[in-house]
């Protein structure tokens, strides 16, 4: 079955005989459903065809949005000039439409107190205010903790 270049069928053609309509009318002939009964060739312009596809995967790309993981490190006795200061960070990470990993190392002794670590972590997420979501809530992979934050859409 063979498909002209405008779209209108051509019928059923002899593989030769598709091929010298195809250079006649300066045209590649492609197979499109080698599957089918009969299989299915189209006269194309196959370098234009290639191109146009190329073109609209970029043009796809280009409005696809990259989100990025941010991290935040925080430890066990931060004062409250530095949790300060990562709150903005993390504002500012979360404005920018990024996915904030916050994180917590325990060490030592610290180990032991993963129950007030925890609800430091949450304070943390409650103060940077009612649009931040957990997408991920803590979790304890050895003797960090970590929970992933973004904004509601």
């Amino acid at each position: 079955m063979v498909i002209d270049g405008v779209g209108g069928q051509l019928g059923v053609l002899k593989t030769p005989d598709a091929i010298s309509k195809a250079k006649e009318d300066g045209l590649d002939l492609v197979l499109v459903g080698p599957k089918g009964n009969p299989p299915v060739a189209k006269m194309m312009d196959q370098g234009k065809f290639k191109y146009e596809q190329e073109k609209q995967l970029q043009k796809q790309k280009a409005k696809q949005k990259k989100v990025d993981t941010k991290g935040i490190r925080l430890s066990f006795k931060m004062g409250e000039h530095d949790k300060e200061l990562r709150k903005s960070q993390a504002e500012k990470f979360l404005s920018k439409g990024h996915k904030v990993k916050i994180e917590m190392l325990l060490r030592g002794r610290e180990r032991q107190f993963r129950k007030p670590a925890v609800d430091i972590l949450n304070s943390f997420v409650k103060e940077l205010g009612e649009g931040v979501i957990k997408e991920q809530d803590v979790t304890f992979q050895g003797a960090k903790l970590s929970a992933l934050i973004s904004l509601k859409k």
